[in-house]
């Protein structure tokens, strides 16, 4: 007797093989992204090839002699620099899905791919097998792209076509004047026109190969050839940057963005102590389709990194996540956060982000603070001997401070600034703008009265502080930093702060942990390096020097979606914060950046005032 049947229920039926096969997406779709990526190996491939060809010109000119000098190569297969420098970049705008950059490829390979199956008609063409491998491997990445053509959805960023035949057009001139100059003078045989000169730079320029053995007049040394070649690449670099370089100062903060975030971070801003310097004018914001919440960001090298929390009513914040990341997909950028709290963390995760702890904030309590006890035996002693020193701290807000002092205050940071400009998410980067009244200045004055050192504070909600700025003689005494630090926790009344956010300190827990009793050798030898590094960079010093004044730690941490785009990520944060400076085009066509509204006459350019202290 056969055996029973068991019976299936609907909810089941997706697990049969015939209502599999049904669900399955059809072929084509599952092709699709194979096809995209095939597009971009090709790519890489061809720029991998390209600077092989140029380092072995010899093995190249072999080839072509062997086959009779009458052969054409695959799709951007010129053994030239600009050739691999091209593919190399539409390998990374077509692995972030541009669609600006499939139809390059398209515009440029499907032409190509029809000449060279008109060439093949010819006899001089038909005999050689490595034509017929270049129309073949032509014709495949032509396939390949009309297949994969949906999977390039994201939107162009920044591109100037305007600035980009700027460059393109000075480029040519620059490198094919000074590749005709070095052709003119090394130049081996006799009788050449300029108009030779002028095509076989050109033509050196495209390929170090045998292409431009075809001007007969000409022949210049080899070294000749590839300096040519590097400066038309760079060249063509300069103008892919004008073209496709990440949409920085145009969706900045704008005065109606300002106002509204002003607005959640009075009903909101006693949620993060980062909230208020989202209000950075460099950074743009979107905000959930209710209005009640908001991300500030910046676009730096395809990164869109936010920084802090989301502002508003946390209800409100996942419908910002999605806005954010939606905007992300669009322009295939890649999503980031620095410095999220573990609430927003939360809600991150949750939408697919990853997390990994970067540090912990210092929060002091005003109300636990006391310079009593032992363990505080050491602070106590350094705040008297500045006080016997004849120091004393003024602490005012901003508007309460007369403009002519604020514009004396502005000159003393800029002075004292030790470094270049640093900061974006826990800096505000504009010290004395009129739209900061409520932020808290502190002045540490000697016995004449004149400043020596500064700190600022940012708004914490109605109670409390987040340090922005601190700025010290370099001439002076040490200790004035904890000194007004310490005044303003004892006379935090005075201006109506319960608590005090100070700096954050990079891997804290590694410190603390590492050097208990019983930590593993991981954790000490990551330790080791930490302390190694910190020679270089304020990493065990920002934690010691803020560990002093017992505060509770909040970590913070990063957020990101994959762990490949870490090293990307880390970059970007770096160029953000200041730490690592790329040279910019400079301003042509009367573009400049959106400058702030300075309070001590006239507009001036956003000044940095973190100093990289936070």
């Amino acid at each position: 007797m056969p055996a029973r049947q068991k019976p299936v229920f609907p909810q089941q039926r997706a697990q049969c093989p015939r209502d599999a096969a049904e669900q399955r997406p059809p072929l084509l779709s599952r092709l699709r992204p194979g096809a995209a990526a095939a597009t971009v190996w090709y790519l890489r491939l061809l720029a991998v090839l390209n600077i092989v060809a140029v380092l072995s010109l010899s093995f190249r000119e072999e080839v072509h002699e062997h086959n009779g000098g009458e052969l054409f190569t695959p799709y951007l297969a010129t053994a030239g620099l600009v050739s691999a420098v091209l593919a190399l970049f539409l390998a990374v705008v077509m692995r972030r899905r541009k669609r600006a950059a499939w139809i390059f490829n398209l515009l440029l390979a499907g032409p190509l791919f029809v000449l060279y199956v008109l060439a093949l008609t010819q006899a001089p063409y038909r005999r050689h097998v490595f034509d017929w491998i270049s129309v073949l491997l032509t014709g495949l990445f032509v396939a390949a792209l009309l297949l994969g053509r949906r999977e390039f959805r994201a939107v162009g960023d920044r591109s100037n076509p305007r600035l980009a035949l700027i460059v393109a057009g000075c480029g040519v001139l620059v490198s094919g004047g000074i590749g005709t100059l070095l052709v003119s003078a090394t130049n081996q045989l006799p009788g050449a026109s300029l108009l030779d000169r002028i095509a076989y730079t050109l033509l050196r320029g495209v390929s170090v190969g045998p292409l431009a053995d075809r001007i007969d007049a000409v022949h210049a040394p080899r070294w000749v050839d590839i300096t040519i070649n590097i400066l038309i690449a760079l060249s063509a670099l300069c103008v892919l940057y004008a073209c496709f370089r990440a949409p920085r100062g145009r969706e900045l903060l704008g005065e109606e963005d300002e106002r509204r975030l002003r607005a959640l971070l009075d009903q909101h801003g006693e949620r993060d102590s980062l909230g208020y310097f989202a209000l950075r004018r460099d950074k743009a914001v979107i905000w959930s389709p209710s209005g009640k919440a908001a991300i500030a960001y910046r676009v730096i090298g395809g990164v869109t990194l936010a920084s802090g929390d989301p502002i508003g009513d946390p209800e409100a914040w996942p419908g910002a996540i999605d806005a954010w990341l939606e905007e992300a997909r669009r322009h295939a950028w890649t999503p980031a956060v620095m410095g999220a709290g573990e609430e927003a963390g939360t809600i991150y995760a949750r939408h697919g982000l990853d997390a990994l702890e970067l540090g912990d904030e210092a929060i002091v309590e005003v109300a636990d603070f006391s310079l009593e006890g032992r363990a505080m035996r050491v602070v106590r002693q350094a705040h008297n001997r500045v006080r016997r020193a004849g120091h004393t701290v003024r602490i005012r807000r901003h508007g309460d401070i007369p403009e002519s002092e604020m514009a004396t205050l502005i000159k003393k940071a800029d002075d004292w600034r030790d470094g270049g400009e640093r900061g974006f998410s826990m800096a505000l980067g504009r010290l004395g703008d009129p739209a900061d009244d409520s932020c808290v200045m502190l002045e540490c004055l000697d016995r004449e009265g004149e400043p020596r050192a500064m700190l600022s504070f940012v708004p914490w909600g109605a109670h409390g502080l987040s340090l922005d700025l601190m700025r010290r003689d370099r001439d002076s005494e040490n200790g004035l930093m904890e000194f007004m630090v310490i005044e303003l926790l004892l006379r935090a009344p005075e201006v109506g702060i319960e608590r005090v956010s100070l700096n954050f300190a990079m891997f804290r827990a590694v410190f603390e942990r590492g050097s208990r009793l019983g930590a593993g050798p991981v954790l000490r030898l990551w330790r080791s390096v930490l302390t190694f590094f910190s020679r270089w960079w304020q990493i065990e010093s920002l934690y010691r020097a803020n560990a002093k004044y017992r505060p509770v730690w909040e970590p913070r941490f990063l957020l990101f979606e994959k762990t490949s785009d870490i090293p990307r990520i880390g970059i970007a944060s770096a160029r953000a914060e200041g730490f690592l400076t790329v040279p910019a085009l400079p301003p042509l066509l009367g573009r400049h950046p959106r400058i702030a509204r300075g309070r001590t006459g006239g507009p001036q350019e956003p000044v940095n005032t973190h100093g990289g202290t936070r």
